[in-house]
């Protein structure tokens, strides 16, 4: 048996990331691969300039490909941005059988029903992810297969996109010379890398912290519940200082990195930073408080608006295992201690696990996406437990493996 090579790309706002996976005999996973370039042709997840997009993925998958000694076809990528929108939907069947017997084929009609809806033209449906069933009013059924009925409720959550914001990332992957596999929603695909079953089950609130937007996703009792995006980012916070500096927007972004805080309790009022000056300009010397000042009002707007949105669950009284932030803007120094005062739920920072190999080099929130692409691609698409939908050739074939998705999902 040969090993399986899986690579998940993540298309972000302010960088494009590519990681390399490799799946040995045994079903491990280890890292052999890692690629990341700078991206210029995203604006708020959503593609603006394919040439750029397509010179930023041709380098972020060399440089992976050159550490892993290998060449890739086809990867999983990731989709995000302030179109993608959700819903909760319901489909019901009746079972007319002699014996009532639920099969799976009832079990496909009832999502089939659930996934029904009338949706706009220039929408397409990426994931119909069942929740939980109900066989004759009786509700908290996961596996209804087998079970005796005469009427089968599956309830469902359906995440849409944009049709011309996927086709145009397909676009610009197919333009680099690679196939996409699959285009998965990225705080779905950063769950699987961050967070326990536990945290699943007992309630937890994943937010993405993204260059050009925020994404959410809550999941309870082991399911995604609710997801949603805020048009807000790190790239934001950057502009900001840039702004308030009057500083490029790369040395700004250099200035976040190096001295920014998003709490200025943290930090002792006595520092100071050196500021590039702009067109040939002197340096200035300034107290890292004023840097503290242009960083904390944003990153309170982005994190209260977050929490808006994930009052619109109406899980929040649920979330036993509180919050957990990844992405790259998650990382800035204060940016947890300050979602805990906003959101008043315990968080933590989350960064990628379960994986062997270079495991050092992708142990940061900035790896989530790219890192749980490649999970999903191992655990999830092959057993098709997220059903795929929608007119697009891309998402065709979404009837296998009932009975194993049922398995390994439940």
């Amino acid at each position: 048996m040969e090993t399986k090579i899986l690579t998940g790309l993540d298309i972000g706002t302010t960088k494009v990331c590519a990681v390399i996976v490799k799946e040995d005999l045994d079903g491990r996973l280890n890292v052999v691969g890692i690629g990341s370039a700078p991206s210029h042709g995203l604006r708020k997840g959503v593609v603006v300039n394919i040439d750029q997009t397509v010179q930023s993925i041709r380098q972020a998958v060399s440089e992976a490909e050159t550490i892993a000694g290998v060449k890739v076809n086809s990867m999983y990528v990731g989709i995000a941005g302030d179109h993608i929108r959700s819903l909760n939907s319901k489909g019901v069947v009746g079972v007319a059988r002699d014996d009532h017997e639920i099969t799976e084929a009832d079990v496909e009609r009832a999502v089939n029903a659930a996934k029904a809806l009338a949706l706009p033209f220039d929408r397409e449906i990426i994931h119909v992810i069942p929740q939980e069933f109900i066989v004759d009013e009786q509700n908290g059924i996961r596996d209804p297969v087998g079970l005796s009925g005469v009427r089968l409720e599956v309830e469902v959550h359906v995440v849409t996109a944009a049709v011309t914001s996927a086709q145009n990332i397909v676009k610009s992957v197919e333009r680099a010379g690679y196939e996409v596999e699959e285009i998965v929603l990225e705080p779905l695909a950063s769950s699987l890398a961050v967070l326990d079953e536990d945290e699943r089950n007992l309630g937890v609130a994943l937010v993405d912290f993204g260059g050009g937007t925020t994404d959410i996703a809550i999941f309870f009792e082991g399911h995604i519940r609710h997801t949603s995006v805020v048009a807000l980012g790190g790239q934001h916070v950057t502009n900001d200082i840039a702004i308030g500096l009057r500083t490029p927007p790369e040395q700004a972004e250099h200035i976040k990195i190096d001295h920014g805080c998003a709490m200025s309790a943290m930090i002792s009022k006595n520092e100071t930073l050196t500021v590039p000056g702009v067109g040939g300009r002197a340096p200035r010397v300034i107290s890292r408080s004023v840097l503290i000042d242009i960083i904390q009002p944003r990153m309170e707007e982005i994190i209260s608006l977050t929490y808006q949105e994930m009052q619109k669950s109406d899980l929040m009284s649920l979330m036993a295992a509180g919050a957990v932030i990844t992405g790259g803007a998650a990382i800035l120094p204060g940016t947890v201690e300050l979602a805990e005062r906003l959101w008043r739920l315990p968080v933590k920072l989350g960064a990628p696990k379960y994986l062997g190999g270079l495991t050092d080099s992708v142990r940061s929130p900035i790896y989530a996406t790219a890192v749980g692409l490649t999970l999903y691609a191992h655990q999830y698409y092959n057993e098709k437990m997220f059903r795929k939908g929608g007119r697009n050739n891309l998402w065709e074939d979404v009837h296998d493996s009932i009975s194993r998705f049922f398995k390994k999902f439940f």
